[in-house]
């Protein structure tokens, strides 16, 4: 049977469109690009399988939608860059089966002019059709936030940019039965470069916390409640706060495809992949205070993925982390209710089964996402020394980043 959408991709862009649009009542096929790392929780599948989302049985079946949408990962490749190897795989599969009048919406992150230089020949060579003439074609930035229940694609305005005018209001009518409002962009470069000011936003203003959180602790100033005060100005300003690291799917990324860099951006970069550095120095100093080493002494990690009360471990900081304290010779071990196994350098790390024992057994608990099943008052008064990089413990309860 027909569907109306193609989402090709069922990562971490794809499953939260085709979520959304089977609650929306659209027809939803979805096209799996590789291994990806979405994953659904039984009941969500149930309800998704419910309302008819299926996979496809093979390509042909992309030939048989009104709108495709290509979601497939771009993880950052050996130069830096962004690999584009999953969208010109998809671009390919479909473009064998594309039919005309289908609307064709990118919504990977990827480089400002990828849809009209990279995603439009693939399709056109590949079908004999001609974006702007005999189907759609547009780009849309992701605007996914896992794990966020008051922000969801029903609830975030989509911004699209279409190839053509007629393009933009193909997008537009299909986004604006997902959500209550679209927002229009003068191209797919404009809507594109969306996607990149919104992520080193995001990026660089971590930065500037974890760059006042390393200061404020020389200075021996409270950073929480810095921001805790600087957070009631009602203009110009964010709250942002620091941690031990930034994960996730969305990686800061300069304009390199158009041969400029953003030196705010890379300076962030630097900035924000020194913090697992920083957390290993602090956990050793911690120790040291209380006359320990590092070496050979017992680091239970809590909270091991990127986020917290998700499975995602996708660029999380707790690697590195691990890794550092490892080569210092600490013996590593960590709890997380989502991960039932970790491995750090093909090693098994071993799970703490009853979390409390083994806070007050470490030498060092170091929180290290903040899982809502974490009782921190309770793990504060347990564990023989507790470091926090999210703030989230009680004021005096814990040493804070």
């Amino acid at each position: 049977m027909p569907a109306d959408l193609a989402v090709i991709g069922l990562g971490p862009y794809g499953l939260p469109l085709a979520q959304a649009a089977v609650a929306a009542g659209i027809s939803t096929l979805g096209y799996r690009t590789g291994p990806e790392a979405g994953s659904l929780s039984p009941a969500e599948l149930r309800r998704m399988l419910s309302g008819g989302f299926r996979t496809a049985a093979g390509p042909a079946e992309l030939g048989r939608v009104r709108t495709a949408v290509i979601c497939a990962p771009t993880p950052a490749g050996p130069d830096g860059g962004l690999d584009l190897s999953q969208v010109e795989a998809a671009a390919r599969t479909l473009s064998a089966h594309l039919r005309p009048h289908t609307t064709v919406i990118l919504e990977s992150p990827v480089p400002p002019g990828t849809t009209e230089e990279f995603l439009r020949p693939l399709l056109e060579e590949g079908s004999g059709l001609r974006a702007g003439r005999d189907f759609h074609l547009a780009y849309s930035p992701t605007r996914v936030d896992p794990g966020n229940r008051d922000f969801t694609p029903a609830t975030t305005p989509k911004v699209i940019g279409g190839l053509t005018p007629a393009c933009t209001e193909s997008a537009a009518a299909f986004y604006s039965r997902l959500t209550d409002k679209v927002v229009r962009a003068r191209g797919p470069r404009e809507a594109e470069t969306v996607q990149l000011l919104e992520t080193n936003y995001r990026h660089v203003n971590i930065a500037l916390v974890n760059e006042m959180a390393v200061l404020c602790h020389d200075l021996g100033v409270d950073l929480w409640d810095v921001i805790r005060c600087a957070e009631t100005k009602p203009f110009g300003f964010q709250a942002f706060r620091p941690g031990p690291g930034v994960g996730g799917h969305t990686v800061p990324r300069d304009l390199t495809s158009a041969g400029r860099s953003l030196r705010m951006v890379e300076l962030a970069r630097q900035v924000n992949d020194q913090m697992p550095r920083y957390v290993v120095q602090r956990a050793a100093a911690l120790l040291n205070e209380h006359g320990k080493s590092a070496r050979g002494a017992r680091i239970l990690l809590l909270g091991v993925t990127y986020k917290p009360d998700l499975a995602d471990q996708q660029g999380t900081p707790a690697q590195e982390v691990a890794v550092r304290l490892m080569e210092l010779g600490a013996s590593v071990s960590y709890h997380d209710p989502h991960i039932p196994s970790w491995s750090v350098l093909d090693r098994p790390v071993p799970r703490a089964d009853s979390l409390y024992e083994a806070a007050a057994d470490a030498d060092l608990t170091i929180l290290l996402q903040q899982h809502r099943t974490y009782d921190l008052q309770g793990l504060s008064v347990k564990a023989q020394l507790l470091l926090d990089t999210r703030g989230a413990t009680p004021t005096g309860a814990a040493h804070r980043l």
